[in-house]
């Protein structure tokens, strides 16, 4: 797979308005954006940090993945999203050469933006996030 870059870093939260809060006053993030994608159970904060960008993940309820995560993990890093440049054509080749993939077909994320999910036993323990450069 060849990436443009890093995307954005997935934090999981128990409270959004907090965790906004906390990046802003210890890192001063500002909102990019925010969002409900009730496609993926989340409520999620796009905040930027220089040239960066974290994005704030809350479970919109305990059977989400991200709430599954929070409940089994506790919050924290939840996965990295890398930019490629055709999505699509990345999912198709990572399937020929047996990675194992939670999404075969890209959906909506974040900004309305095309995602797939890579399985973190893929990638060393990591959730990976492809997410198509738009």
């Amino acid at each position: 797979m060849e990436a443009e870059g890093i995307h954005h870093l997935g934090v999981a939260v128990e409270d959004l308005d907090e965790a906004v809060d906390t990046y802003q006053r210890i890192f001063g993030a500002e909102l990019e954006h925010r969002e409900t994608v009730p496609e993926q159970g989340v409520e999620a904060a796009a905040v930027r940090v220089g040239q960066s960008r974290v994005e704030l993940l809350c479970a919109l309820d305990g059977d989400t993945p991200v709430g599954k995560f929070i409940a089994k993990r506790g919050p924290g890093m939840h996965h990295v999203a890398y930019e490629v440049s055709d999505l699509r054509g990345q999912l198709r080749r990572l399937a020929e050469e047996g990675v194992e993939l939670i999404d075969e077909e890209p959906h909506r994320g974040l900004f309305g933006l095309e995602v797939a999910f890579v399985h973190p036993d893929a990638a060393h323990g990591v959730l990976a996030e492809l997410v198509a450069s738009g």
